[in-house]
């Protein structure tokens, strides 16, 4: 029912900026909350950070608060992830998630539907 394709992952120095962006199927987009997550090698996926469905309110872990931000264009199908001093620990394959909630929680138990994900490496 909803495909989400995750783009914008690269190379990036310490410090630096990265946009993720996340492209979703559907004409019900705008019912869904969505997430990021990200799994480094040989580690649990975690959370990142979500959304609510009308982009009114925004939840991020603390590793990540104060740096990244998440936003949605609902017109667009699509949700970001602007990611800014970015450390090597960042370094992780991220995805997208949707929910069927139009209020998630910041676990993988309340997302549904998954993107492929995007490699991101920030190294100098």
């Amino acid at each position: 029912q909803v495909q989400l394709v995750e783009s914008g992952g690269g190379l990036v120095q310490p410090g630096g900026s990265l946009r993720l962006s996340c492209a979703a199927s559907g004409r019900t987009f705008s019912n869904y909350a969505m997430g990021w997550f990200r799994q480094a090698p040989g580690k649990e996926r975690e959370s990142v950070a979500t959304i609510t469905w009308n982009g009114g309110n925004t939840y991020y872990s603390d590793s990540v608060k104060g740096r990244f931000t998440i936003s949605r264009d609902n017109a667009k199908e699509t949700v970001y992830l602007q990611m800014h001093s970015l450390k090597p620990e960042d370094t992780a394959v991220y995805y997208c998630a949707a929910s069927t909630l139009r209020v998630a929680r910041l676990v993988r138990g309340d997302f549904y539907f998954w993107g492929q994900g995007t490699q991101v490496t920030v190294s100098s």
